[in-house]
């Protein structure tokens, strides 16, 4: 069992891209006793956070985020949410002490992978003296279990394509594109780009629409986290956003890695499932049939 992680002797901050989870952990890192600061990304975060100190900083306000980073006294830094953009090379404002890592910051920005980037941030957070953690040592309900979670269950077509599905994943994952994948009929019509889980599921919508999906069979959707990712960032998440929209894509289900993905809001999100008629269940890929 993965327990909070300890109070250190400074103060966490909260990095909040887009979506609900920054302010989940910074409220629950409150009610484990800490006094969490938020780092709210400027045209990323869409949360308020009000209740908390605050910074609003450019994602490539190095200086910026440092300044406040010490005078603050953090120690420890989460990232959370969905950052959508990345810094245009103007927007880079580097410290006296980062300036030698603006080149290879650049490189990275330019032509690496999601994955690339966060190792690349990860490292300038620990270059300020702050340990990185992942959201699960600060919210560790939030990780998927092994099994259905829902009413509902996947059958043996659905079984099927959770397989094609964690196929195609984990080969995307690979490649450092994305953590998602779509498998209807047993066939993938669908993989995670830079748009994100939701706009892959409007383009099922879309498939369907056109007719070049089924509508006889359903399908399922399938989040991994990437083979070579280190999960102190950008776990694979889902919410209620994803069961709408995976129930407007006609599919029966979805599927997330057991202890590498978080589910926000699993109350509301269960009952949302449940009302749609769709499954939603923690897989492990080490297992037969997910653990199924």
């Amino acid at each position: 069992m993965v327990r909070p992680a300890p109070i250190g002797k400074g103060r966490l901050a909260v990095v909040a891209g887009w979506g609900q989870l920054p302010l989940y952990l910074a409220e629950a890192a409150r009610e484990a006793g800490e006094d969490p600061v938020i780092v709210a990304l400027t045209d990323e975060a869409d949360r308020s956070f009000e209740a908390f100190e605050t910074l609003s900083a450019g994602v490539g306000d190095l200086a910026g985020i440092e300044r406040f980073i010490r005078e603050k006294g953090v120690d420890r830094v989460v990232m959370s949410g969905a950052v959508r953009r990345r810094p245009e090379l103007r927007d880079i404002r580097p410290t006296f002490r980062t300036l030698l890592q603006v080149p290879a910051v650049i490189r990275t920005l330019v032509s690496g992978g999601d994955d690339a980037v966060l190792q690349m941030v990860i490292k300038l957070f620990e270059g300020m003296g702050c340990r990185v953690l992942g959201a699960h040592e600060i919210a560790p309900g939030l990780l998927a279990r092994t099994g259905p979670l829902t009413t509902a269950r996947p059958a043996a077509d659905d079984l099927r394509d959770i397989e094609q599905a964690v196929e195609a994943a984990l080969a995307l994952g690979r490649l450092d594109v994305g953590q998602g994948a779509v498998s209807v009929g047993g066939r993938v019509v669908a993989l995670e780009g830079a748009e994100g889980t939701d706009q892959m599921l409007e383009r099922v919508v879309e498939l369907r629409r056109e007719g070049r999906i089924s509508q006889r069979r359903r399908g399922v959707l399938v989040k991994l986290c990437k083979p070579q990712q280190d999960v102190r960032a950008d776990l694979p998440a889902i919410g209620l956003s994803t069961v709408e929209n995976a129930a407007r894509a006609g599919l029966a289900g979805i599927a997330v890695e057991a202890g590498r993905s978080l589910i926000l809001e699993e109350q509301a999100l269960v009952a949302a499932a449940d009302h749609a008629g769709i499954f939603v269940c923690g897989i492990d890929t080490g297992l037969p049939k997910g653990g199924l």
